[in-house]
């Protein structure tokens, strides 16, 4: 009997915070500042790294008309705008007429090769 007395504040008490949790889950929308997104939608395009801690990412911030693509530089002491450019409303209709870029370290040398011959004068 001694046991079940003290166990059960502690039983009630781990009783009282899984009530207190799950009353927060389900009623934070309506808490005061508290909501699911507040701003812009946001959608990482891509992400690259140049280190152990640092990385260029590409996020689109906004939809529609109003999207704009930041190049975001990533690194333990903080997150800086590396550059920022309106996004076209529509894909661009040119770039199906582009040739398809060269895979592979051979077929891009021997791309750059062949537009870069130039004959050289004897000495």
């Amino acid at each position: 009997m001694t046991m079940l007395q003290n166990a059960a504040p502690a039983v009630i008490l781990l009783i009282v915070m899984v009530g207190v949790a799950w009353l927060l889950q389900r009623y934070r929308r309506h808490l005061p500042g508290v909501s699911r997104q507040q701003g812009p939608a946001l959608q990482v395009l891509n992400s690259l790294s140049l280190g152990p801690q640092q990385r260029v990412v590409t996020v689109q911030v906004g939809q529609g008309a109003d999207s704009v693509c930041l190049v975001l530089g990533v690194a333990p002491g903080g997150v800086h705008t590396l550059h920022s450019l309106p996004l076209p409303a529509e894909p661009l209709a040119s770039a199906d007429t582009n040739p398809p870029m060269a895979t592979g370290f051979a077929a891009r040398l021997a791309q750059f090769t062949s537009s870069h011959k130039a004959p050289h004068a004897p000495r």
